[in-house]
């Protein structure tokens, strides 16, 4: 479908021209046409403007998925403001530090995320207008009341492909997450791409199941809305609900993480469900570990591909497509893929010199969906780019016929789960406490979310503490998926002459029958 793309508000307004009877969005036996996603947008977006909200400005949300999201998000776009969605993982000082960071202007939150609203609302800086998306506050209006009554008006704001459109926050390897904006340009060149990659058209059935704070959730479910597809929003992903939503509305396509077709494949309603309807699974995030891959091939009997992207690059930008995926061929199956058309990849050492096929390096990217930037942040995007490459902060190689493959993380990120969480944020909870002397973070394998947070603790002479007590501690800190699953005790962490821990030897005892330090 021909679709001449500004900005993110011509997705509705094309879709509700051309068919705006067809269905966008399902959620919960809500159905919404493109037509009424189109008008909603309208109101929100003038309802921003009432509340003077400029092009530019950044408007926060606070909820697990949901439509509302996409009629926020289009709203959004209409007013040329810029869309922030908070990760609702974070404890309330995590969550304080973002929406002042963006310099949010207007929030939306979920019935749900009302305590953690309550707890820091004395200490946003720039919020002027509160709106609950549901539920019942005493403060706030409701979001429905808030939308209608603005008129169903386009207004039409001039938006070029340089705006910014969405702001996602990335969790920083040094703790504080930076906001990582992406442009009108960013999305539309990743919507023509992948659209077509991951087979979309419209009236495909489709699943969004990752949340909207990730490039995964929100750009999935961008994509298949411009692609003009049946999008299933689901709240959070639960497994037995994904498999009656495959089984009921015959989805076609879906995004998952490789933690996420373990929880499907191990859920007992799979061997009921009829899977006949599905064409393909995408699966990025993290790296899958090859048995687990030729299990769900075999379960699903649709087409699998892997992506690799980051939210600095508006997600995917390497493919390895289904017919790579040979179960025999185990070392394809390593493999992220090549890189799609206008990507480009290179892999570079420290000196920001390519590294030929073959050799370890850190992997550099230039490509139309790179970010425009980090907001307000100059001197980390100026760290990020060397000549024009964005540098990934991934180390993997590529082989002689431009494979990518991931090797080892640079800095040190575990991904459980698809989520990323940086051990930085994590030691700094615990150096806190009287007992620790010392604290590393590292990734150990887990055969259920791919890795799990383990800390090596030495504790201060004479002081005793219990793991459990540690954990207990750090709960009140950090996000709940960041806290350590378990902690060792050790009399010295090993240290380069420098003083740098040397978590790769670390790594070592817990790693030694895997095949690479990622799992």
């Amino acid at each position: 479908m021909g679709m001449e793309m500004l900005g993110l508000g011509d997705i509705v307004r094309t879709h509700a021209a051309q068919r705006g009877n067809a269905v966008a969005l399902v959620h919960q036996r809500r159905r919404t046409t493109y037509s009424q996603l189109n008008r909603a947008a309208n109101h929100v977006a003038q309802g921003l403007i009432a509340e003077g909200a400029k092009p530019g400005s950044r408007i926060a949300h606070l909820d697990k998925s949901s439509d509302l999201y996409f009629e926020l998000l289009f709203g959004i776009a209409k007013a040329n403001a810029v869309m922030v969605s908070v990760n609702w993982r974070l404890a309330p000082p995590e969550v304080l530090h973002i929406v002042n960071d963006a310099e949010a202007e207007i929030l939306f939150v979920g019935e749900e995320f009302f305590p953690v609203i309550d707890a820091i609302r004395d200490q946003l800086r720039t919020v002027r207008k509160i709106v609950a998306l549901s539920g019942d506050h005493p403060g706030w209006e409701l979001f429905t009341p808030w939308r209608d009554r603005h008129p169903d008006l386009d207004p039409h704001l001039p938006t070029k492909p340089s705006d910014t459109a969405v702001q996602f926050y990335t969790s920083g390897t040094t703790g504080l997450p930076k906001g990582a904006e992406l442009t009108n340009a960013n999305f539309a060149y990743m919507f023509r791409v992948w659209s077509t990659s991951w087979q979309m058209s419209p009236g495909t059935n489709t699943i969004v199941c990752l949340p909207m704070f990730h490039i995964g959730g929100a750009g999935w479910g961008m994509v298949g809305l411009y692609a003009g597809a049946v999008n299933h929003v689901v709240r959070e992903f639960v497994p037995a609900q994904i498999l009656e939503i495959i089984q009921q509305e015959h989805i076609e396509v879906i995004l998952l993480v490789p933690a996420m077709i373990l929880f499907l494949i191990q859920a007992p309603q799979i061997r009921e469900t009829n899977l006949s309807s599905l064409k393909l699974i995408v699966y990025g995030a993290a790296p899958i570990p090859a048995e687990l891959l030729k299990q769900a091939m075999a379960i699903f009997g649709c087409g699998f591909q892997q992506v690799y992207g980051l939210t600095e690059t508006t997600g995917a930008v390497t493919l390895l497509p289904s017919k790579d995926h040979d179960p025999s061929d185990a070392k394809k199956l390593l493999s992220c893929g090549h890189a799609q058309k206008e990507v480009e990849l290179r892999i570079v050492d420290e000196n920001g010199h390519e590294m030929p096929a073959g050799e370890v390096g850190e992997i550099a990217i230039r490509s139309p969906q790179v970010m425009g930037g980090y907001w307000k942040l100059p001197e980390a995007t100026a760290r990020a780019f060397k000549g024009g490459w964005f540098l990934s902060g991934d180390a993997g190689y590529l082989d002689e016929k431009g494979y990518l493959y991931i090797y080892d993380r640079v800095k040190d990120m575990i991904v459980s789960g698809g989520e990323n969480i940086y051990p930085a944020e994590v030691e700094s909870a615990l150096f806190g406490h009287p007992a620790v002397a010392d604290v590393a973070v590292i990734g150990v394998p887990d055969e259920r979310w791919g890795e799990a947070v383990k800390a090596v603790v030495v504790k201060k002479t004479d002081a005793s503490v219990t793991p459990g007590e540690l954990i207990e501690w750090t709960r009140s800190k950090i996000a709940g998926y960041k806290l350590p699953k378990s902690i060792d005790f050790i009399d010295a962490l090993p240290r380069n002459p420098t003083g740098k821990i040397l978590k790769r030897e670390l790594r070592k005892t817990y790693w030694a029958d895997k095949e690479r330090q990622i799992n």
